[in-house]
């Protein structure tokens, strides 16, 4: 199956299956079912037809959420990395975080908090020294 068709069938199938009346459709699916048992007398293939579709629907959609979710996330992914590109105080060690081990992350996040710390206490030295004058809001005025 060429990747293209995969990418436009998930994206057709994901936005159907997120609306309301594919939520409608399928409990009138379920209600028609349930309502046909006695015409089946509640027979073993009765039961197994139900069964046998939710199983194989359950398990192609766990390919089509997937497929669904790795590509949101890399559009996030590369639009978090644009932002930290065009910010000049952004640390551009953040981009590509999402590949990290859990250790590098946990490294990433305490120096990322030893930053903020610092520059709190920068602003805070700064609002000590000014009697809490100063930044750009007080030059506006």
């Amino acid at each position: 199956m060429p990747a293209g068709f995969f990418h436009q069938f998930s994206n057709v199938v994901s936005r159907g299956a997120g609306k309301p009346a594919t939520f409608a459709l399928a409990c009138g699916l379920i209600l028609l079912w349930a309502v046909s048992g006695p015409f089946f007398g509640f027979s073993e293939t009765w039961q197994l037809v139900v069964n046998t579709a939710t199983t194989i629907v359950t398990f192609l959609m766990v390919f089509v959420v997937q497929h669904t979710q790795n590509r949101d996330g890399e559009a996030v992914q590369a639009k978090l990395d644009e932002l930290i590109l065009a910010l000049k105080r952004a640390d551009n060690r953040l981009i590509g975080a999402e590949d990290l081990t859990g250790q590098e992350l946990h490294k990433l996040r305490r120096m990322i908090v030893e930053r903020v710390e610092r520059d709190n206490g920068t602003i805070e030295e700064i609002d000590r020294r000014t009697g809490g004058k100063g930044g750009a809001d007080s030059n506006a005025a």
